[in-house]
């Protein structure tokens, strides 16, 4: 068995794909470094990530490919599984090989790729669902996020249509980087003490010295609306759990 590994970036990954083809191999997985290697390994080999390499193979699957294979290409990589490594290696590798399987759902390693970029934009639409924003005093509005899949990129521009007239920030806490928009432009940040920021990561609560005047009364009376819509008697803990999973309420103004 021949085993490629790489640093678990995207360019090392299109680098892998390149080399396969340069060394005329066909490594049956693609490790990220410090992935235990499987009990019958002939032979491993370190790829070393190259930006030109890995430019080359993506212009290749852009002549290849349709527009949308490409996204969920680089929506499925959003996801930071690692059991994605070794079947969208493996799709790739078949594209130069085979054409546009894109469709070919037969295939293990397409319909691998293509189910977890699902999963990635299913929680894209849960995020611009169940995010919820605070007001501060400078009227900059903020709200904290810790999705499984990195979907920040891909909501972004949601939110920049639909807030045009406002600054707001959108903290991605588990991933330790944001999205600022100053009304004009949207840009990344990160902070270099995350314990000097004015607001707390663990529940997204923006600190009382910094929050609005009037937003404490908006959230009292955005529970308190959420309350009265709620009829008991058709109450569905299941259901609601199936809809809004547990995950997402530490963030949630309604459900705090």
């Amino acid at each position: 068995m021949t085993v490629y590994v790489f640093d678990g970036t995207m360019d090392g990954l299109l680098t892998a794909v390149f080399d396969a083809f340069a060394l005329k191999e066909q490594p049956e997985q693609l490790l990220a470094e410090g992935d235990a290697l499987p009990l019958f390994c002939d032979h491993t080999y370190h790829v070393t990530s190259d930006e030109e390499k890995a430019r080359r193979v993506w212009t290749g699957l852009e002549k290849k490919l349709s527009r949308e294979a490409l996204r969920l290409i680089s929506v499925s990589w959003l996801s930071e599984l690692r059991e994605l490594n070794t079947p969208l290696f493996l799709y790739i590798c078949k594209v130069f090989r085979q054409g546009d399987i894109s469709r070919n759902f037969a295939d293990a390693d397409v319909l691998a790729v293509t189910n977890i970029a699902r999963c990635v934009l299913h929680e894209q639409l849960r995020m611009k669902q169940f995010i919820r924003f605070q007001k501060a005093k400078d009227g900059t509005y903020l709200a904290v996020v810790s999705p499984d899949h990195n979907v920040l990129p891909i909501i972004i521009d949601h939110f920049q249509d639909r807030f045009n007239d406002q600054p707001w920030l959108i903290y991605d806490a588990k991933r330790h980087y944001g999205y600022y928009y100053d009304g004009k432009t949207v840009i990344r940040v990160t902070f270099e003490d995350e314990a000097t920021v004015p607001f707390d990561l663990r529940n997204g609560k923006l600190n009382a010295d910094v929050l609005s005047d009037n937003d404490q009364l908006f959230q009292d009376l955005w529970r308190t609306y959420f309350k009265a819509i709620c009829i008991k008697e058709r109450m569905n803990p299941r259901k609601q759990l199936q809809d809004m999973p547990r995950r997402y309420w530490k963030y949630m103004t309604e459900k705090n």
